[in-house]
């Protein structure tokens, strides 16, 4: 075992422990399908992740959310469901969650590389994710996540996956992969099939994968990892190879 790694374990196990109540679980099992779905004893890991992100972050709620322990719960325990494999630890370098009651709006500037033009704007968001700064995140639409869990969208995946992707230098939809998936697979994989949705979009067509994923290479791992956890059978009519390549990073146990 790497250097790293082990030391990565042992840290782990030297951090005091942290529960989250029985009654407060059941309420999340309640409200969560994609959590209540999940094997017995892949519950018990995600209520022992859930329970270490609540301890690590901050939460702020903004706007005046009123924000309970059942909602920080929710949000943990979806935050946590594509690390369950990967682990903890590519939870860390962030501490804060910003929850808004709705979705958000952002200046943006945006610089034209062939014109040399800078033009300024306003984007409604229901998620945003920074490198080393925050997890933001619009309230309404993780309820509504919650009420169609399975219609493939999950603003708080969404925006872990790009958590994810900013560990590998930068948001190009490639994060740091495990041994057993291979760099080279995952980058030939993805590009083909990115390539072939925004051809798809450009043309009109209608697709299983949100043409949001057309925006960037980052956008469409977001995309597609969202679909993996909460319409995986969509995903695998809609990209096969994709979805075998998501399989291999979200659900293989780390060896």
């Amino acid at each position: 075992m790497a250097l790293t790694g082990w030391l990565g374990r042992l840290r782990d196990r030297l951090l005091p422990a942290h529960t989250v109540p029985e009654p407060l679980w059941r309420q999340a099992l309640d409200r969560c399908s994609l959590l209540a779905e999940r094997p017995p004893e892949q519950q018990a890991q995600l209520r022992t992740l859930a329970a270490r992100f609540l301890a690590d972050k901050r939460y702020a709620p903004a706007r005046g959310l009123p924000l309970d322990d059942l909602r920080c719960l929710l949000i943990a325990v979806q935050a946590c469901l594509p690390v369950l494999h990967l682990g903890y630890g590519r939870l860390r370098g962030w501490r804060e969650v910003i929850v808004y009651p709705d979705a958000f709006r952002v200046r943006r500037e945006h610089h034209d590389e062939a014109t040399g033009v800078v033009t300024e704007g306003e984007d409604e968001l229901a998620g945003e994710a920074w490198e080393h700064g925050p997890l933001v995140l619009s309230w309404a639409d993780i309820e509504e996540d919650l009420d169609a869990p399975h219609a493939g969208l999950n603003v708080v995946v969404h925006e872990i996956a790009h958590k994810l992707d900013m560990q590998g230098g930068g948001s190009d939809g490639v994060p740091p992969l495990p041994a057993h998936v291979a760099r080279r697979d995952w980058i030939v994989t993805f590009q083909r099939a990115y390539d072939a949705h925004c051809r798809a979009v450009e043309r009109g067509r209608r697709t299983l994968i949100d043409p949001y994923a057309a925006e960037a290479a980052d956008e469409y791992f977001a995309v597609v990892s969202e679909l993996h956890f909460s319409a995986p059978a969509v995903l695998a009519r809609a990209a096969p190879e994709v979805a075998r390549l998501l399989r291999a990073f979200y659900d293989a146990p780390a060896a």
